[in-house]
């Protein structure tokens, strides 16, 4: 854990937010076959598996614009459909990363609010969560065909009236500058992770109160601002019957 501070934790936390792809999953492979399978369909000129990854975490229409800028929404919604297409038929599945289930399971239990803000559609998002078995956890989720796209601040900001929470007792967690400044601009407190898209030198711009190395330190973290029991985090997991 690297424990770049630039602001005070704050001890009133009572909600954390969770990007989902490069945060909680590792879905970064999956993400740049579907990518280059709509590239491909469409006989566009390619694009790096490096420009692909780069978009992840905008929405799927904003990404599109990013990668083939100046086409009308008819280009974007053809590509998004060929992109789908390829995401829900691709034979490689992403996994969540080690000890992400562990650590949702951990904070909750901690009484945390738990909630989703992705650039995933709802029909991603809900795929995962019902193959994750995590859909019970969130209490909130939005994605980025319900509401604005990141790094705008709205899909935030629903999710804080929706759990009727201040902005100051939310965290953000998320592996890239649109999850970072999304936050920013929503006045939550942002938390990086190093181990997703961007790197770290590129997330610390937005002034994270701390760069993650593993999605498991976050549990350690909070512990050591008092927001977590040490007991919690050394009792025996629970064993789910078969």
């Amino acid at each position: 854990m690297t424990n770049t501070h630039t602001r005070a934790v704050p001890v009133s936390i009572r909600l954390i937010i969770f990007d989902w792809d490069g945060t909680l999953m590792d879905s970064e492979t999956q993400i740049v076959h579907a990518m280059s399978g709509a590239i491909s369909d469409m006989g566009l000129e390619k694009r790096t598996a490096d420009q692909c990854r780069n978009i992840i975490g905008l929405g799927l229409k904003e990404a599109v614009d990013s990668l083939y800028p100046g086409h009308d929404a008819t280009f974007q919604e053809q590509f998004v459909e060929h992109y789908r297409h390829h995401w829900f038929s691709i034979a490689h599945t992403s996994e969540l990363f080690p000890g992400a289930g562990e650590t949702l399971h951990l904070l909750k239990e901690s009484g945390f609010l738990l909630a989703v803000a992705t650039g995933k559609g709802r029909a991603g998002l809900d795929k995962v969560l019902a193959s994750t078995g995590l859909a019970d956890v969130f209490s909130a989720t939005r994605c980025s065909d319900e509401t604005q796209s990141k790094p705008h601040p709205q899909m935030v900001s629903e999710i804080l009236d929706e759990l009727d929470i201040e902005p100051d007792q939310a965290l953000l967690v998320g592996d890239t500058e649109y999850d970072l400044l999304m936050a920013n601009n929503a006045g939550v407190n942002p938390v990086a992770v190093s181990y997703g898209v961007h790197e770290r030198e590129r997330l610390m711009q937005y002034q994270p109160l701390v760069c993650l190395d593993n999605i498991s330190e976050l549990v350690d973290w909070l512990a050591e601002a008092g927001l977590v029991t040490q007991e919690l985090i050394t009792a025996p997991p629970l064993v789910a019957a078969d």
